[in-house]
């Protein structure tokens, strides 16, 4: 069997039994939580045939295992369970929001990719000039701060200094493109000033460590320019350790996502996960966490994939 196919089944397997684990996790985390949850959601003066009537239409009576498979058994097709705060299925609770949550992050990530590429590139062609160290002492000092003061810090200047956007990236489901792109400008750009540092030091750092190899020297002594060196030579070599931390940090875009959409307001599966806990509806965070976990999970199942796909040495064997 081809070597880089073994490889990635291997991965693909750990990927499935990692995210088997993380279920185990979740549900359990749930069910140790103390309290009746029948008796949370019905307070003290329920009686004990409206309890009753709660734990059975709600599953909460059977063993701990048969519980857990049905609930697993109807999270991967897609049936997460009603909530316990509006008798809702929670597929409609959470279906739109989370869909803003990956337009959000697929929006900072077409902002943040390119720019960390450009920039990296940038900084390695100008190493320990003044730009390389303004753009570095820059994005770091970007991701000193915590995502809340990014976010206010852009309030307070593009919202309320400048009016040029809104504070609140409150969307409906009607919104055209254009509205959507708009409202959700600062929260993008918060994200986008969160990861760019990272992606932006590792494509530097890759690419100067191939600027010290034999055939980088040979094509400078061929006299090709620095620029198209990089471009060309050094920047496709590169390209694994940089895929992986793009989908790392795009991993982190979906699932560090919720301070970020609490503090705008934004209609997404971090503030459905807040509201959900502060209301204690079990059901509805088991759902949300799942569904971070496991694109957190595929995610890094990804990095990992495309950074062994683009490794040189694999594709072509000596």
């Amino acid at each position: 069997m081809n070597p880089i196919l073994t490889i990635v089944l291997k991965r693909l397997l750990i990927g499935l039994l990692t995210l088997w684990l993380v279920t185990i996790i979740i549900f359990g985390a749930i069910e140790l939580l103390p309290g009746d949850i029948a008796t949370e959601k019905l307070g003290q003066a329920a009686t004990e045939e409206s309890l009753a009537a709660f734990r059975e239409q709600f599953n909460l009576n059977g063993p701990l295992y048969q519980r857990y498979l049905s609930w697993l058994a109807g999270a991967v097709t897609g049936d997460f369970g009603v909530s316990l705060a509006n008798q809702r299925p929670i597929s409609e609770v959470i279906g739109q929001r989370t869909a803003n949550t990956f337009f959000l992050a697929g929006y900072a990530a077409a902002i943040s990719v390119p720019i960390s590429i450009i920039a990296g590139m940038m900084a390695a062609l100008y190493n320990g000039s003044w730009f390389d160290r303004l753009l570095s002492s820059t994005t770091l000092a970007a991701i000193s701060f915590p995502e809340f003061f990014v976010a206010y810090i852009l309030i307070l200047i593009f919202a309320v200094g400048l009016g040029w956007f809104p504070s609140l990236a409150n969307i409906d489901a009607n919104a055209s493109l254009g509205e959507r792109l708009y409202s959700t400008f600062l929260p993008a750009m918060t994200l986008t000033l969160i990861v760019l540092a990272y992606m932006m030091r590792m494509t530097r750092a890759a690419i100067l460590n191939l600027l010290a190899l034999p055939y980088i020297e040979m094509a400078h002594l061929k006299g090709i320019k620095r620029w198209r060196v990089i471009a060309v030579h050094a920047l496709p070599n590169a390209l694994a350790p940089i895929i992986n931390v793009i989908a790392l940090n795009l991993a982190y875009l979906i699932v560090g996502v919720v301070l970020v959409e609490v503090v705008f307001v934004y209609p997404g599966l971090g503030q459905v996960l807040v509201d959900a806990v502060s209301n204690r509806d079990v059901t509805v965070v088991q759902a949300a966490c799942l569904i971070f976990a496991a694109t957190y999970i595929l995610l890094n199942l990804l990095a990992d994939i495309l950074s062994i796909v683009a490794n040189p040495r694999l594709l072509h064997p000596r």
